[in-house]
C-alpha cells in the first residue's frame, strides 16, 4: 500500500512538471505566464515563444501523462489503480504545485494518459482533433471537440464502462478549462491559430 501511494505521488509530481514555463524560460527568457493568453500550455508557447517550442511542449506534456500511466503495471496490473494514476497525472499538470496550482488546461498531458489505458481511442480523438484544428484553426474546438469524441470512440472499440466513465470524466474536467475559450467561440473572438503563414 505504502508503494502504491508514493507512486501516486510520483505520478502527480510528474504530471506537474511545468515543460511550457520551463521551454518559454530556456527559449525567450520569458514567463510564459505573462505573455499571450497568459496560460503555461503548448498552445501559448506555439503561439508566444514559436513552433519548435511548441511542439517541444507538447511532445513533454504528453510523455509527462503517458510513463507514469504506461509503468503503473509494475506497481498494481488492475485498470482502476491505472485509472488512478491516469487522474492524478492530469489533476498535476491542470494544479501545478510547481506554478501555485496554476497549470494547463490537460489536453497533451491527457493525450499522454489515455495513449497509455487506451491507445486506439487515443488516435481516434487525436486524429479529430487535427481534422477540427486544420479546418476551423480553433486549437480550442479541435481540443473540446476531441475530449467528446474519446468517451464515443472507446466505446465503439469495445471497451469496458470503467475506461468510458473515465475517459467521459476526464474529457468533461477539460472542457470546464476551456470555458474562458467557448465563451470566445460564441462571441467569435477566439484566436484562430495560423498553420501556415500568408504572404
Amino acid at each position: 500500500m505504502f508503494i502504491k501511494c508514493l507512486y501516486l505521488i510520483f505520478a502527480y509530481l510528474c504530471g506537474s512538471i511545468p515543460f511550457a514555463y520551463i521551454v518559454a524560460k530556456a527559449v525567450k527568457k520569458v514567463d510564459i505566464r505573462k505573455v499571450g493568453s497568459e496560460n503555461p500550455g503548448t498552445t501559448n508557447v506555439l503561439r508566444s515563444i514559436g513552433k519548435g517550442a511548441g511542439v517541444t511542449v507538447f511532445v513533454l506534456d504528453t510523455l509527462k501523462g503517458f510513463i507514469p500511466v504506461f509503468f503503473a503495471i509494475f506497481i498494481d496490473s488492475s485498470f482502476s489503480y491505472s485509472v488512478a494514476v491516469a487522474a492524478v497525472a492530469i489533476v498535476g499538470h491542470m494544479f501545478t504545485i510547481f506554478l501555485n496550482f496554476r497549470g494547463g488546461k490537460g489536453v497533451a498531458a491527457g493525450l499522454g494518459v489515455f495513449l497509455a489505458l487506451m491507445p486506439l481511442p487515443s488516435l481516434i480523438a487525436f486524429a479529430i482533433f487535427g481534422i477540427v484544428v486544420l479546418f476551423s484553426r480553433y486549437v480550442a474546438l479541435g481540443s473540446i471537440v476531441a475530449a467528446i469524441s474519446l468517451p464515443l470512440a472507446a466505446y465503439f472499440s469495445g471497451y469496458a464502462l470503467e475506461p468510458i466513465i473515465f475517459s467521459f470524466a476526464a474529457g468533461m474536467l477539460i472542457i470546464y478549462r476551456h470555458r474562458a475559450n467557448i465563451k470566445r467561440l460564441k462571441n467569435g473572438t477566439e484566436n484562430r491559430f495560423k498553420i501556415f503563414k500568408r504572404k
